[in-house]
């Protein structure tokens, strides 16, 4: 396996000189997205195009379609590892500082992270689906899950971290995709099903039958409301796009639930990505062709209100949030069109013009018969990494975004599944070892000098563990942790015959372990003062930030055990 690495400016000039993308990879003008005027016509559009669904012999239960920060801490304190400065993203833990918050067994747990030594302060129990992952902000914490129903959003007041106290839950038909959260303002994008194309019975000349409903409860009073989106808040496609709504609310957490603003268009989404501005929701939609993506651009700059801004479409499919990125007013998305020989992937950049989202530039031609593994944007420059037996990594120039050019491309063994700037324009790759015909070997770390766009170069390579060793950072950003007050960077291992955190103090001189933290299922790691916090499921370790000298442990209360069932009595035998 070879690893390429090309600038994306100087791919991009190479490719549309050389390759330039096929003619039907390069996406049309996008038209306007409308707004229904009237709940008449919202209704006439939904039963125009959704057949009505035919009668069920046992109809389940009503359910949604299913789809794939400003904490206040200190200098010396991490925060969750996200993709732009500025804009939070959900996570399974979240710290102000004082107190580290963490999402484990079905729980909300508050550790004292400044005492001499860290203990446990409270414990709150959830629902089923209540919280998967939150986002944090001064005395309030915003947990979002999928319940068997759909989402909810719960409001939590961590004002007293010995007493955090649920204050409002919202329960939204849907699932969500994701949110982010810029200031004082969440954006939850939901994706949910009309009951209409679900269930025959269900009026199909109503709004209630197209439209997500949401019920607001003040775990207080006790007091219930439910509403729905507005009709002339929901827009459609100019080309029907299937019955799916998505839906962003927006929740502003000085006021806390229910949310004050809520835009929603008929289409389902997968792939979200915010900006400080503005927010991208991308839908990937398959024909005879192959797969194309449309790019729902919301502007956010409002704290109160999320409005729609226009669409654009790129060809093939994304990897993830990071095939997206905005810079100066202009969205870069990298993809992959085709498939097996025929696959190559693209850079298009877009930018807004008459109400919609236009292409502006393109190169394609990367990883022919690869698809995409990696992608990071960084300024006026793009990396991608493609794989299939070789890994190439292309750097691409997009300092002009009519004309991108590609500048360099590095042949190397292995791949990496995720891009991290350290530096000194150094990135640290994390991803497999493998050989020349593509077999992975086991979980490596390689450093990349990007100094020089034309001639990248990989300074260092570690082997973390054998064949079959993994890294939840391949797949989960989140998951890793760098600090740059040491140049050290953390992450979760999975190898015969450890489990747990390690940690590398990373620099043009090399990469170097320092140690490792034993952990069943690790899966995050966070720095308060001169200490390492490793979390998992069962609870804390406290690390020395220097050496990883173990400093305490916090264990979490096992989960009560569900009441037991009466035994069901097997039938009697046939004679």
């Amino acid at each position: 396996m070879r690893l390429r690495l090309v600038a994306v400016p100087a791919l991009i000039a190479l490719l549309i000189g050389a390759a330039a993308a096929p003619a039907d990879a390069r996406p049309r003008a996008a038209k306007r997205i409308q707004a229904f005027d009237s709940c008449e016509h919202l209704v006439g559009y939904a039963s125009r195009h959704v057949p009505v669904p035919a009668p069920r012999m046992a109809p389940d239960a009503p359910a949604a379609m299913p789809v794939p920060a400003e904490g206040g801490a200190g200098e010396d304190t991490s925060q969750t590892n996200v993709q732009e400065a500025g804009v939070d993203e959900p996570d399974t833990v979240k710290t102000d500082g004082r107190t580290i918050w963490t999402l484990a067994g079905g729980r909300l747990h508050a550790v004292d992270a400044r005492a001499a030594t860290p203990r446990l302060l409270s414990t709150l129990e959830l629902e089923e689906g209540a919280g998967t992952t939150m986002l944090l902000r001064k005395d309030r914490a915003l947990l979002l899950g999928n319940g068997p129903l759909g989402t909810r959003i719960t409001e939590v007041d961590v004002g007293d971290p010995s007493a955090p106290e649920i204050l409002r839950t919202e329960d939204v038909d849907g699932h969500v995709v994701d949110a982010r959260m810029t200031g004082r303002s969440v954006r939850v994008v939901v994706s949910s099903y009309p009951y209409a194309a679900l269930e025959p019975g269900v009026a199909r000349d109503q709004p209630a039958g197209w439209l997500p409903a949401r019920t607001v409860a003040n775990r207080r009073t006790g007091h219930t409301q439910t509403r729905r989106v507005r009709c002339r808040a929901v827009r459609r496609p100019t080309q029907f796009s299937g019955p799916g709504v998505l839906t962003v609310y927006t929740v502003d957490l000085t006021r806390g639930l229910p949310a004050v603003d809520a835009d929603a268009i008929f289409t389902s989404g997968d792939t979200v990505y915010a900006s400080g501005a503005n927010l991208y929701v991308a839908t990937q939609r398959w024909n005879v062709d192959g797969a194309n993506t449309s790019i729902h651009r919301f502007d956010i700059s409002d704290p109160d209100r999320t409005t729609y801004a226009g669409s654009g479409a790129v060809p093939g499919s994304l990897l993830s949030q990071f095939s997206l990125s905005e810079h100066g007013g202009v969205l870069r998305a990298a993809s992959t069109a085709g498939a097996g020989e025929g696959a190559e992937s693209l850079v298009t950049t877009l930018a807004p013009a008459d109400g919609r989202l236009v292409q502006r530039g393109q190169v394609g031609g990367l990883g022919r018969g690869e698809r995409i593994y990696a992608v990071r944007f960084l300024g006026d420059v793009g990396y991608v990494v493609t794989f299939r037996q070789t890994d190439p990594l292309y750097t691409v120039d997009l300092s002009d975004p009519e004309q991108p050019r590609v500048r360099g491309e590095l042949k190397i063994p292995g791949y990496s599944a995720y891009l991290h700037p350290v530096g000194d324009d150094l990135l640290l790759g994390v991803g497999q070892e493998a050989t020349d015909d593509g077999r992975v070997q086991g979980l490596q770390l390689s450093l990349f000098d990007v100094r020089d766009l034309a001639h990248p170069t990989r300074l260092h390579k570690l082997q973390l563990g054998a064949r079959f060793s993994s890294s939840a950072v391949e797949w989960d950003h989140h998951a890793f942790l760098w600090w740059p007050a040491t140049s050290l960077a953390v992450l979760p291992i999975e190898s015969e015959p450890f489990s747990g955190a390690a940690g590398f103090r990373v620099s043009r001189a090399g990469i170097e372990a320092v140690g490792r933290i034993a952990h069943e299922g690790s899966t995050r790691s966070v720095v308060v003062g001169d200490r390492l916090f490793t979390l998992s499921e069962l609870g804390v370790k406290v690390s020395a930030l220097d050496g990883f000298g173990e400093r305490g442990r916090v264990a979490f209360p096992e989960p009560a055990e569900p009441p037991c069932c009466k035994p069901v009595p097997l039938p009697e035998p046939i004679p």
